[in-house]
């Protein structure tokens, strides 16, 4: 294997670790931007590194298709192309049955999808991504799933599990670089817990270097959500790192990292800065908004981001409505706030301060003391009573 996992600190579920994989040694709990095609809109890679980014996501489906594989392999893998010295990890291709679900046709065999460059047919199996993202290089390369939307019931859960668990034999078989890149298995099983109890148990027979939660964040609702990353988290290995695939939220990431996991990634940060939203303690803050046009403080007077330090929300406001680089600012600071969380949920569960963080920080996020309902039920798993400590002058409190 070419990851090494150490837990170096916990509380109850929630660990803080370091991951050494070949390209970058990564303090976990981590957030991973997706930049599709080897990029991140409107930021460079030093930009990126100048802001605390441990792995960048790219996506095996689009990076096939153009630039292809094989010229990225040709010209020194991914990381050289576009010049990351960091770690990469490479979806399987895999989530596209459900993105792209009008133009794919699944069997035994893989996946069949119809190309939006040019319109040809697209055959994706579990060997063809593997071989794909042993060209392009990642440290870690995800393995082929069949992935169903979380709402969808009846016997294609099963189905879609059960094929899961017979691919992961052929990814694994696929794989030529294992001294290189590290192939992670994807539980799934919807929201079924016997079906996610049977993919956990035969999937970590395999023993790969990790592991992740796949068939979320796909609008089920936010109860289910957390007590599937609950029930995975707790039967997966200790010594193995926990991947929610999709989560980008920020209050899902504190509490799945509660829970007991570990990496994550979602387009939602740089996807909402192109609308002119800013992600802050608070929430989000809408720089399109009039009441912005003369504010002349930072978009978070807290963030020590370049952004934060040089403009004020009145300058952004007037970009965001007629500028590219007003979605380029935005994006620069809403990543730097999601590693800025990453870092600090890291630290908090190593100088022994986790729940005392998790409570200010749910406290910022609601200040009324209207905590969700699920929130304080998933703390509580986790170990923390959120509901004890709201104030008495709360109105509504936990079950809002």
């Amino acid at each position: 294997m070419a990851l090494r996992f150490e837990v170096l600190a916990r509380f109850n579920r929630a660990r803080a670790a370091r991951m050494t994989l070949p390209h970058f040694v990564c303090e976990t709990p981590l957030f991973m931007p997706v930049g599709t095609q080897g990029t991140i809109k409107g930021l460079t890679t030093s930009q990126l590194e100048e802001i605390g980014c441990q792995i960048i996501l790219g996506n095996t489906y689009h990076l096939a298709l153009r630039p292809t594989s094989e010229l990225i392999d040709e010209l020194g893998g991914l990381h050289k192309f576009m010049n990351w010295s960091r770690a990469l990890l490479t979806d399987s291709g895999g989530f596209q049955m459900v993105s792209l679900l009008h133009l794919a046709d699944i069997t035994e065999n893989g996946v069949t999808f119809q190309s939006p460059v040019d319109g040809n047919p697209m055959l994706l199996t579990p060997e063809e991504s593997i071989q794909i993202q042993n060209r392009i290089g990642a440290d870690i390369i995800m393995a082929l799933d069949d992935v169903v939307k979380t709402t969808t019931t009846g016997p294609r859960i099963e189905e879609a599990m059960y094929r899961t668990i017979r691919w992961i034999d052929r990814c694994i078989a696929a794989h030529q670089r294992p001294g290189e890149q590290n192939l992670f298995a994807i539980v799934q099983g919807g929201l079924d817990p016997v079906l996610r109890d049977i993919c956990v148990k035969a999937l970590t027979e395999r023993n790969l270097p990790g592991y992740a939660i796949g068939g979320l964040a796909g609008g089920e609702d936010k109860d289910s959500f957390w007590r599937v990353v609950a029930q995975c988290t707790a039967a997966l290995p200790e010594d193995k790192p926990r991947y929610v695939m999709g989560v980008g939220y920020p209050l899902d990431i504190v509490v799945c990292s509660a829970l007991g996991a570990d990496m994550y990634d979602c387009v939602y940060p740089t996807r909402t800065a192109r609308f002119g939203t800013a992600l802050v303690p608070e929430g989000v803050l809408k720089l399109k908004h009039k009441a912005m046009a003369e504010d002349i403080r930072p978009i978070d007077p807290t963030c020590a981001c370049m952004v934060c330090r040089t403009y004020s929300r009145a300058y952004i406001h007037a970009l965001v409505t007629k500028d590219a680089m007003g979605s380029q600012l935005l994006s620069y600071h809403n990543l730097y706030y999601m590693l800025q969380l990453s870092r600090d949920l890291h630290n908090s569960i190593i100088q022994g301060r986790f729940p005392e963080y998790v409570l200010v920080y749910s406290f910022l996020q609601f200040p009324k003391g209207d905590v969700p309902k699920w929130v304080c039920n998933a703390m509580e798993v986790a170990g923390i009573d959120i509901a004890a400590c709201l104030p008495p002058s709360s109105s509504r409190g936990c079950g809002a």
